[in-house]
C-alpha cells in the first residue's frame, strides 16, 4: 500500500512540474509576445510619434546659419541655439577618446543596445549606473529630448530610444553618430555642439583643443547646467578628473599623464557669443535684413521657406575679416582721439553737445529721444501714462554705460545718458574693390552694443564738397572740358528763376577771398566754391542729377544749383559705388557682399549675379581721376603725404602718414561742421568715410576739427597703412590704368615758382553756403 502511494505522490510530482512547466512557457511566450507587440506598436508610433526614414536621413538638428568671409573666416552666426556642425574628421581624436571612455567604452562592439550594460542596470535597478549607449543619448537628443519622469511614460520612452538607437545604427557609421552627438549637445551659454562651445569656453576652434579642455567638455555631456565651468569650475574640476581616469582606464593617457592633467587649474577664455559682439557687427545686421527678404524670394525644393537661424545655411560674403579688423581698429583709434577734443570744446557750453540752438530746440530733441527710447517702449506697454514715463526720465539710477576707455558703471538720470550719448561722434566706413564691386569692409557705426544705427547702408547724410567731382564730370563730358581748362574764381551769382532758383544765389568760399583764374584741377583740388557753382550753371542741375543717379546715387536729389556745393543726403554705401565707377573706367559696379550661399549639405543654393552698367567713356573716367589726385598732391588732402602737421594736428591719429604712391580723393565739410567726409582711391580699393554726430546740432565749433580733412580723413589714413602694412592684401600702390590714346588734356603745365598757398593747408575750403 505504501508503495503504491508513493507511486501516486511521483505522479502527482511530476504531473505538477508539467503544469508549472507549461504555465511558464505560456506566460513566457505571452510576455515575449507582448514585448514583441509593444516594440511594434512603438515602432509604429502607436505610443506616440516615431522618426521616418527622411527624419533619421536628414535629423533636424536647428543649425546655426553662419557667415564667411572672403578669407574663410566665420565673422559670425545667425541662430536661436548657437549649433555649428562638425565633420568627424574636424573633431579632435582626444576628445573622441575621452568620450567613447567615459560614456559608453564598448560603443565600437554593440548595435546602439549594450545588452551587458542593460541586464546589469536591470539587476540593480539603475543604482549601478544608466546604461544608455551614445546612440541612444543621441536619439534622446534628436528626437525626445529629456522626456517624462513618470515610470511608465519613461519605460515607453526608453524603447523608443532602443529602436531609434537600432536604427540609427543601420543608417550611419560610427564615426558620423558620433559627430552627429557631438554637433547637438547643448553646452550652455548658447553653445550647442563642440564647435561653439570650444569658441565660447576656450575661443579655440575644435582641433585646437587640449587633452584637459577636452576632458572639461566630455565631463559637461553628463550635465552642462550642473557641470558649467564658469559657475561651477571646482565641481568642473572634479568631473574632468574623473574623465582622465576613464581615459587612463582605456589606456589613452598614461598614470603619469592623468596626474599631471589633473593638478591643472580649469583655465578659460569665457567669450560668450552674441549677435551684437565680434568682427563686422554692424555689417552683419544688414546681412541679415537682406537675408530676411531673401528667403521670401528663394525658397526650398519643396516651397517652403528657408529658416537663417535654423537651416545650417553658410553665407560665403565678400569681406576680408583682415582688412575689416583694419578698418574697425582705424575707426576706434581715431574717434576715441577725435571724441577727447569733442569733450573738452562741450565743458564750457551749458547746452552741449548741441551748438547754437536755442533751449526749446534742444528740449524737443531731447523728447523725441525719449519717445525712441527703449524705456519708453516698455513702461508704455505697461500702460504707464506720459506723464509717469517723462518723470521716471528724470529719477537717478544705476546704469552701465559706454566710453571709449570701457565700459563704466555710473548712477545719472535717463534723460542725462540720453544727453551724453548725444555727446559721441559717430562714424560709418566701408572700403570695396571697383572693379568686382565686392565689398572688403564695413564698419556702420562705432560700437553696435551701444550705437545700432548704420551709417553706411542705412544713414544718408549731406555729403559737402564730395560730391563736387560728379559736377566736374558732367562738365567735362557736356562741355569737353579738362581739367587744365582755365576759370575765373571770382563772385558769381544765378539770378531768381535761372535753374529753379526762386532766390538770387551768391556762393562764398569759405575764406572769402578770390584767387582769379585756376585751372579745373585747382578748382577741385582747394574745393572752391565759386568754380562749382559756374560749372552747374553751364552744364545745368538736371544734368549733374542725371550723371549722379547713374552712378548709383539712389538719394532724392533736388534739381537746384546748390547741390553743387553738397546740399545733398547720400549714403556712404552710394558715394563709395559712385566713386568707383572712376577707378573702374567709368563702370559702375553695384556693391556686391554675397559670393555664395550654400545649404548644410554644401549645395549651393544662391549665386549673385554682378550688376554693372557703363557709365562715363574711360577718358573722362581718368581725367575725373586727375583732379583728384590733385585733391592729395597739394589740396585739401595733402596731409596723407606731408610730414610737417598744422593746426590740430594732435587730432590727426596715426599722422604723418608718408604716402608716395597715387591717391586720388577728396575731402567733404557741411555747413556748420555738422559733417566730415573723405573719400580715397588707390587703382584696386576705394574708401568712404564719414564722421558726425547723431544730430547735426551736435557739432564742433571751429572747421580746425569739425573739417574733413581732420575728422575723417585720418580714419583712411590710419586704415591704409594698415593695409599697406599687410602684404597679404595685396592694396595696389601702383598707377591708376591710363587709357590708351587718351584724347583729354589732364598733364597740366605748373610753374616751378609756384609758393603754395599756405591758408588753403590749415583750412579746407570745402564747405558749402546755402
Amino acid at each position: 500500500m505504501a508503495i503504491k502511494k508513493n507511486n501516486n505522490q511521483t505522479k502527482n510530482i511530476d504531473k505538477d512540474i508539467t503544469y508549472y512547466k507549461k504555465k511558464f512557457w505560456k506566460i513566457f511566450l505571452y510576455g515575449m509576445g507582448a514585448i514583441g507587440l509593444f516594440f511594434l506598436f512603438a515602432s509604429w508610433g502607436i505610443f506616440g510619434s516615431m522618426p521616418s526614414f527622411e527624419d533619421l536621413e536628414n535629423p533636424d538638428s536647428n543649425l546655426a546659419t553662419e557667415i564667411i568671409s572672403a578669407d574663410g573666416v566665420v565673422l559670425g552666426k545667425y541662430f536661436e541655439k548657437n549649433r555649428s556642425q562638425l565633420k568627424y574628421s574636424d573633431l579632435p581624436k582626444n576628445l573622441v577618446q575621452a568620450l567613447v571612455a567615459t560614456e559608453d567604452a564598448r560603443f565600437y562592439e554593440h548595435s546602439g543596445i549594450d545588452g551587458r550594460g542593460t541586464l546589469r542596470a536591470i539587476a540593480s535597478l539603475g543604482t549601478s549606473g544608466g546604461a544608455s549607449t551614445l546612440t541612444q543619448q543621441l536619439a534622446k537628443q534628436l528626437f525626445h529630448g529629456e522626456g517624462s519622469k513618470f515610470l511608465p511614460f519613461r519605460i515607453v520612452q526608453k524603447i523608443k530610444e532602443w529602436i531609434i538607437a537600432i536604427r540609427l545604427e543601420r543608417q550611419y557609421t560610427k564615426n558620423e553618430i558620433i559627430a552627429m552627438y557631438c554637433n547637438v549637445y547643448d553646452f550652455g551659454n548658447n553653445s550647442v555642439g563642440v564647435s561653439s562651445a570650444a569658441k565660447t569656453y576656450f575661443s579655440k576652434e575644435p582641433k585646437n583643443l587640449t587633452i584637459d579642455e577636452s576632458a572639461i567638455l566630455v565631463g559637461m555631456f553628463k550635465n552642462s547646467g550642473l557641470y558649467n565651468p564658469v559657475r561651477n569650475p571646482e565641481g568642473v574640476k572634479n568631473r574632468r578628473n574623473v574623465v582622465l581616469l576613464q581615459m587612463e582606464k582605456g589606456n589613452i593617457i598614461t598614470e603619469e599623464q592623468k596626474v599631471k592633467l589633473q593638478n591643472l587649474p580649469i583655465k578659460l577664455n569665457f567669450k560668450l557669443e552674441t549677435h551684437k559682439d565680434g568682427t563686422a557687427t554692424y555689417f552683419r545686421e544688414y546681412l541679415r535684413d537682406y537675408m530676411k527678404k531673401w528667403a521670401e524670394e528663394n525658397k526650398k525644393p519643396d516651397g517652403s521657406d528657408y529658416d537663417i537661424y535654423k537651416d545650417g545655411l553658410k553665407i560665403y560674403t565678400t569681406i576680408d575679416s583682415r582688412m575689416q579688423l583694419h578698418a574697425e581698429e582705424a575707426v576706434s583709434a581715431h574717434m576715441a582721439n577725435l571724441q577727447e577734443e569733442f569733450f573738452i570744446q562741450s565743458k564750457g557750453n551749458k547746452n552741449a553737445p548741441f551748438v547754437n540752438i536755442s533751449s526749446v530746440e534742444t528740449q524737443r530733441i531731447l523728447n523725441q529721444a525719449m519717445k525712441s527710447s527703449h524705456r519708453w517702449e516698455v513702461m508704455k506697454a505697461n500702460d504707464k501714462s506720459d506723464e509717469e514715463i517723462i518723470k521716471s526720465f528724470s529719477e537717478k539710477a544705476k546704469m552701465t554705460v559706454f566710453s571709449w576707455k570701457g565700459e563704466r558703471d555710473t548712477i545719472m538720470t535717463p534723460l542725462d545718458s540720453i544727453r551724453y550719448y548725444k555727446h559721441f561722434l559717430q562714424s560709418g566706413l566701408m572700403a570695396m574693390e571697383p572693379q568686382t564691386g565686392n565689398v572688403k569692409a564695413w564698419v556702420g557705426g562705432i560700437n553696435y552694443k551701444y550705437f545700432q544705427y548704420d551709417h553706411v547702408g542705412q544713414g544718408a547724410r549731406q555729403v559737402g564738397s564730395t560730391f563736387k567731382p560728379f559736377v566736374y564730370a558732367t562738365a567735362i563730358e557736356q562741355l569737353n572740358m579738362s581739367p587744365c581748362d582755365s576759370i575765373l574764381d571770382g563772385p558769381f551769382m544765378i539770378r531768381k528763376g535761372r535753374h529753379h532758383v526762386t532766390e538770387d544765389w551768391e556762393p562764398k568760399n569759405s575764406d572769402n577771398r578770390y584767387r582769379g583764374m585756376v585751372t579745373l584741377k585747382r578748382g577741385l583740388a582747394n574745393s572752391i566754391n565759386t568754380v562749382s557753382a559756374k560749372l552747374i550753371d553751364k552744364t545745368g542741375p538736371e544734368a549733374v542729377v542725371e550723371l549722379t543717379h547713374k552712378l548709383g546715387v539712389k538719394s532724392e536729389i533736388p534739381v537746384q544749383p546748390s547741390i553743387a556745393l553738397g546740399a545733398v543726403e547720400i549714403t556712404v554705401e552710394d558715394m563709395v559705388a559712385a566713386y568707383s565707377t572712376f577707378a573702374n573706367q567709368g563702370v559702375y559696379m553695384k556693391p556686391q557682399f554675397i559670393t555664395r550661399i550654400e545649404d548644410k549639405s554644401g549645395v549651393i543654393i544662391y549665386e549673385p549675379i554682378p550688376e554693372s552698367h557703363d557709365v562715363l567713356n574711360k577718358d573722362i573716367a581718368f581725367a575725373v581721376i586727375k583732379l583728384l589726385e590733385g585733391v592729395t598732391e597739394g589740396g585739401s588732402g595733402d596731409r596723407l603725404r606731408t610730414t610737417g602737421g598744422g593746426s590740430g594736428d594732435n587730432r590727426w591719429t596715426g599722422y604723418p602718414y608718408s604716402f608716395r604712391n597715387p591717391i586720388a580723393g577728396k575731402t567733404g565739410t557741411t555747413q556748420n561742421q555738422s559733417d566730415g567726409w573723405f573719400m580715397g582711391m588707390v587703382p584696386n580699393l576705394v574708401t568712404g568715410v564719414w564722421v558726425g554726430c547723431e544730430d547735426r546740432s551736435a557739432r564742433f565749433k571751429s572747421i580746425t576739427y569739425g573739417q574733413g580733412a581732420t575728422a575723417a580723413l585720418p580714419v583712411w589714413g590710419y586704415f591704409m597703412k594698415l593695409c599697406y602694412a599687410d602684404p597679404g592684401l595685396h592694396v595696389s600702390k601702383s598707377d591708376f590704368d591710363r587709357p590708351t590714346n587718351l584724347s583729354i588734356k589732364v598733364d597740366c603745365y605748373t610753374p616751378r615758382a609756384v609758393v603754395k598757398d599756405t591758408t588753403d593747408l590749415q583750412q579746407d575750403t570745402e564747405e558749402f553756403e546755402l
